[in-house]
């Protein structure tokens, strides 16, 4: 309901001009014994060891996302350390050592997703650029269900450097432009996104 504060991360919807979002990702690897939860909807970097980890930028011009932003991730598989089970999991159990961990991360830039402001946002925020409310930790998600709880900042700017750019307002029976904590379409900005930003990981 975006009349309550609800944050779900980030969740594809389709692609920038309307096509389907199919489902598509790609399988990245996460370091055995990585200390931090991942969740479903929580926006990922290429660590300099090559390998996934949380983006911990807000995606402001103060504080940009990483170059090594990728996208967002929305679970992983791994066998698990007590059984050797092959194990499909909506999140990422912080300092699981598993030498076979992967990530599903929606990697493709031109992706739009949903997220909730944290506060309202007018029709006038349209083409506007958000950062994060917060910036995502260990924390910013629910082990129980596997969700991110990452809201956008409602602050909307023309500023450059920023991460997110609003392309639209999510329309339905329980949500709709201008609520109390609007929900929003936005797509990374080139410079936010390891594929459009030139600057390459470790440079």
């Amino acid at each position: 309901m975006a009349s309550t504060a609800s944050p779900y991360g980030l969740k594809a919807v389709n692609h920038v001009g309307g096509t389907p979002y199919a489902g598509s990702t790609r399988l990245l690897s996460i370091a055995s014994g990585y200390a931090t939860n991942l969740y479903n909807g929580t926006i990922v970097q290429i660590g300099t060891d090559g390998t996934i980890q949380l983006m911990p930028s807000i995606g402001s011009a103060a504080d940009p996302f990483d170059a090594g932003t990728i996208g967002v991730f929305v679970g992983c598989t791994y066998s698990d350390p007590v059984t050797s089970v092959l194990t499909f999991n909506q999140y990422w159990p912080a300092s699981t050592v598993a030498a076979d961990a992967k990530a599903y991360v929606v990697d493709d830039p031109d992706v739009v997703f949903m997220v909730q402001a944290d506060a309202a946002v007018a029709q006038t925020g349209l083409g506007g650029n958000v950062p994060l409310a917060e910036v995502q930790s260990g924390t910013t998600g629910s082990t129980v269900n596997g969700n991110s709880d990452i809201a956008a900042d409602a602050t909307y700017a023309a500023t450059d450097g920023i991460a997110l750019r609003i392309v639209d307002f999510v329309d339905s029976p329980t949500s709709t432009v201008g609520d109390a904590f609007t929900d929003l379409l936005v797509k990374f900005n080139p410079v936010a996104h390891s594929y459009t930003n030139p600057t390459g990981v470790g440079d």
